[in-house]
């Protein structure tokens, strides 16, 4: 194939195909062997000349040997937590073919500035919902030690999920402060009003939300709440506690939430009482979630969406063990929000049959989607 392509640049070059008269003094010269690196491996290919050396390919251009497509690999890996010697090692035993450190490490340099145009890009005015999120990694800095980073994603009025951010905790972790750096930028980039905001137990962050926009409402975060109780829980258990746990978040009224609940604690009571004691200490957190319409809960309630997204940041962080810095671990999970979506932005569909939780959220927030909608 590309050899193909070669001589089709070189007849456009040249201005004849192969065996017709040339139309000047240039004119084909044989070829010469080239080896050139590429995503199925190292191929072996023969390069057309021209007498007079003008010729300069673009698909393959003079004095290159590895194509663009090794990139997008050496970045799919790092995405997976890979280190640049993993890395290195994996073209060797996968592709037969040597790729250096310093290579792999130029590579991802490389996606260092599409990371701070992402990190500053416009974003919607208004989101029906945004979730907070927090994952630990470790990162050596002259020891290793453990540094939060928060992951705010949204949903959009067109019913997407839109990863907003990305930010380290290191520099004196979360605090009002510190929250309120975060919802000014994501001010300063075009977000006017945010619906509700779910969060669990995050220091400062719901002054620094009413401060940024004042008609937000701080919901404690549902998926949290269940994964808090897993805790306590053996892995067989998780996915019947899960089933028994879903009709008290799903009730339709808080005496109904009650009545499920109770008939949870009989279930479970005995063999995971932590549990029980858990979800009565955050009860009062808890309910104001019932208030809202089946289908505005359906939303903000989604675990799939979420945990789907945390499991492929925790995946990276894992297989990678700890990071040599901030910047390095801020990479690899930027990496991983690109490999979310083919475009780019980090963005996919949040959950189907949308109309009916846009129709619920326009109901109950009258008056703050009609900008967006028209």
């Amino acid at each position: 194939m590309l050899e193909t392509a070669l001589e089709a640049e070189l007849t456009e070059h040249l201005g004849h195909e192969h065996g017709q008269t040339p139309m000047g003094s240039n004119m084909r010269n044989g070829t010469r062997v080239k080896t050139v690196l590429t995503e199925i491996g190292p191929v072996e290919i023969e390069v057309p000349r021209d007498r007079d050396g003008s010729f300069e390919p673009v698909i393959v251009p003079k004095r290159k040997r590895r194509l663009d497509g090794i990139d997008e690999i050496v970045l799919s890996l790092t995405a997976r937590g890979l280190t640049t010697g993993e890395i290195a090692a994996h073209f060797t035993d996968v592709y037969g073919a040597t790729v250096s450190k310093d290579t792999i490490s130029r590579i991802t340099e490389k996606v260092s500035a599409e990371m701070a145009e992402w990190a500053s890009r416009p974003l919607d005015a208004i989101y029906l919902v945004i979730f907070v999120d927090a994952l630990v990694v470790k990162v050596r800095d002259g020891q290793v030690r453990n540094t939060p980073y928060y992951v705010v994603m949204g949903v959009t009025v067109a019913g997407e999920r839109d990863i907003l951010g990305i930010w380290s905790g290191g520099d004196g972790g979360e605090g009002a402060r510190f929250w309120l750096q975060v919802f000014t930028e994501l001010k300063n980039r075009g977000v006017e009003d945010v619906l509700i905001a779910v969060c669990d137990g995050l220091k400062g962050l719901p002054e620094a939300i009413t401060t940024t926009c004042e008609h937000t409402i701080v919901q404690q975060c549902i998926v949290h709440l269940i994964r808090a109780s897993f805790r306590f829980a053996g892995r067989q258990h998780r996915d019947a506690i899960v089933r028994s746990l879903k009709p008290v978040y799903t009730a339709p009224s808080e005496v109904a939430a009650k009545d499920r609940f109770a008939e949870f604690a009989a279930e479970w009571g005995s063999r995971y009482p932590a549990i029980v004691r858990l979800w009565e200490n955050s009860w009062a957190e808890f309910v104001p979630f019932l208030d809202y319409d089946v289908e505005a809960r359906r939303v903000i309630a989604t675990t799939n969406a979420i945990e789907s997204i945390n499991a492929r940041y925790r995946r990276a962080v894992k297989a990678r063990g700890h990071f040599p810095s901030e910047a390095s671990a801020l990479k690899c999970l930027y990496l991983v929000s690109r490999s979310l979506d083919p475009t780019g932005g980090g963005r996919a569909r949040w959950m189907v049959q949308w109309k009916p939780a846009l129709n619920a959220f326009a109901i109950t927030f009258a008056g703050r989607l009609d900008r967006a909608i028209h």
